[in-house]
C-alpha cells in the first residue's frame, strides 16, 4: 500500500522532473526518496518512471 509521502515524493518528482531537485525541494537526501519511489514501484508491479540520464519523467 503507498504511504501518502511516498505519493508526495512521486508526484513531486514527476513536476520536478529531477531526483536531485525534488530531494532539495522536500527537504531529505536522494536515497531515502529514491528508496521509497523503488519501494512504491515494487508495491505497484511495475516502473512509474523513465530514468534519463539527466532527468526522470513518466513512462511514455
Amino acid at each position: 500500500m503507498a504511504t501518502l509521502r511516498q505519493l508526495e515524493y512521486l508526484v513531486t518528482v514527476v513536476d520536478v522532473g529531477s531526483f536531485t531537485r525534488t530531494a532539495e525541494r522536500l527537504r531529505v537526501t536522494q536515497p531515502p526518496l529514491s528508496h521509497r519511489i523503488r519501494a512504491l514501484e515494487t508495491a505497484l508491479g511495475g516502473p512509474l518512471l523513465e530514468r534519463l540520464p539527466r532527468s526522470v519523467r513518466p513512462p511514455s
